[in-house]
């Protein structure tokens, strides 16, 4: 695979995602944009098929995912990836924040996208845009204006008033954004939608993301591969290349592809079929928690560093048994990912790279690499590996229920930022100046500190379960909504 260069980089338009409570008006807000900027022949058929769609502004495009909350950007969010570069959350002006409008703002925080709140329905008489101002302040929603940095804009998707405004506000997002692609470097994108046509054969809709797609070129994913005999853009026209951020429907692939998955083009020299990546992908992706044991492959650059990795691995205190699978000499290889898919593992290099193919495949698969030509940091990075299945009893927990104001970097404390949250004890006992981690989706990934505790705005040495407080917190990445705050004995 050609490496990514600078000097090849081009502005690519944003993909977009619409998100919110049902009824709140996504579908009439992409109906009027769709209708707006695509003509009244173009509209329909293709687009419904394609799942997305690409329409011009102020001279800039924008690719929309047709279907609000659609599944493929679930998917990609539970794979770890974004199928969108920003969201727009709806709120109706007559409703305000209801349950899914808060369901789809943690969505789009745990994607960690950027967002625009379209306060949508301003066109009824009945709406009260301070009252939606303050509920989403109370949701963590900081507006501009309000304290925040959250764009908005009211809109009414009926009229199309303020529809056009809040198109100039994406553009200035996804130019804040500064999104990227190279041309000359493999087609990547996501698969949008995937259906077996009784004339067509294998009906595939994609996003392209990065490259430029072409007609005629292999095209891969974990689970499905082929060759595009038919490219179209999303009118249906006839093509024989797309580039980001072009949505496009493509015929050849052998196999129905899943819904959300990342795609390349090009020449991958592996068979997918003799490669168990679909297991891979559920039993990896959860680090080999159901297993009883952790297995590696190690790899490293000659046989006395193998040796010496080999001898050290096994020296690591671990919760779980370590075994080494295999252990060879060279770059990490194709042959290296199928032993570690198989068996759920890891793989270790000292002083070793990937080679071609077994890049390609990391992109595809889920597999952990750890890898350094340093053996204290590669000893480091895998005791950390080790200290995921670590899970000892939590003395307090508390939920987040809202987030003030932004992370402020804190100098003295290389990247930990200082922030202001609100939360529920939901166990034990928590004391102010207690260390704790942060956990999302079942997951640890950061640590932090409290720096000061309040209970009913006034400060306190400690509070327990049940108990509201606020928090200053200091911590090595920014906490959301829904992130529960986790601490142990220390």
């Amino acid at each position: 695979m050609m490496e990514n260069n600078q000097k090849n980089e081009k502005p690519r338009p944003p993909i977009v995602v619409v998100m919110g409570h049902v009824d709140h008006g996504k579908t009439s807000l992409l109906d009027y944009i769709r209708k707006t900027n695509v003509t009244a022949r173009e509209a329909g058929g293709i687009t419904q098929s394609v799942g997305a769609y690409e329409i011009e502004h102020n001279a800039k495009k924008i690719t929309f995912i047709d279907t609000p909350g659609h599944e493929a950007f679930s998917k990609m969010r539970t794979r770890g990836a974004q199928a969108a570069d920003l969201a727009i959350l709806v709120v109706a002006g007559d409703e305000g924040v209801k349950p899914q409008t808060k369901e789809a703002l943690s969505q789009i925080q745990a994607a960690k996208l950027p967002f625009i709140v379209a306060i949508n329905k301003i066109d009824k008489p009945d709406i009260n845009l301070e009252k939606v101002k303050n509920e989403l302040l109370t949701a963590g929603i900081l507006l501009e204006g309000y304290g925040g940095d959250v764009s908005w804009q009211a809109i009414s998707a009926k009229t199309g008033q303020g529809v056009q405004e809040l198109l100039d506000l994406i553009l200035l997002a996804a130019e804040m954004e500064n999104l990227k692609y190279d041309p000359q470097v493999q087609a990547k994108g996501i698969i949008v939608e995937a259906l077996r046509d009784n004339r067509r054969g294998i009906v595939v809709s994609v996003i392209v993301e990065n490259g430029t797609l072409k007609l005629g070129e292999n095209i891969t994913t974990p689970t499905a591969s082929g060759k595009i005999k038919s490219l179209k853009n999303f009118l249906g026209a006839d093509v024989k290349f797309l580039e980001p951020s072009a949505p496009a429907l493509i015929l050849g692939f052998d196999s129905l592809p899943q819904i959300g998955e990342e795609f390349l083009t090009g020449e991958i020299n592996f068979n997918l079929m003799e490669m168990p990546l679909p297991v891979a992908k559920k039993a990896l992706a959860a680090k080999g928690e159901n297993s009883d044991k952790i297995k590696v492959v190690l790899k490293a650059d000659n046989s006395g560093s193998l040796e010496v990795l080999s001898d050290i691995i096994k020296a690591i205190p671990s919760a779980k048994p370590v075994v080494i699978l295999g252990q060879s000499v060279g770059r990490i290889n194709e042959g290296d990912f199928r032993l570690a898919v198989g068996n759920q593992a890891l793989i270790i290099g000292f002083k070793t790279k990937l080679d071609p193919t077994a890049d390609s495949l990391q992109k595809l698969s889920p597999i952990t690499i750890i890898s350094s030509d340093i053996i204290y940091e590669l000893v480091k990075k895998f005791e950390d590996y080790l200290d995921s299945f670590r899970e000892p009893d939590a003395v307090g927990e508390l939920e987040v229920l809202a987030v003030f104001g932004k992370s402020e970097k804190n100098s003295s404390a290389g990247k930990q930022g200082k922030q202001t949250v609100g939360g529920k004890i939901i166990k034990g006992l928590i004391k102010n100046q207690q260390k704790f981690e942060v956990w999302r989706n079942e997951q640890s990934f950061v640590k932090g500190r409290i720096l000061n505790l309040q209970e009913q705005r006034k400060d306190v040495a400690e509070a327990g379960t049940g108990k509201e407080v606020g928090l200053m917190v200091e911590a090595g990445d920014i906490i959301k909504v829904g992130d529960k705050l986790k601490f142990f004995v220390q």
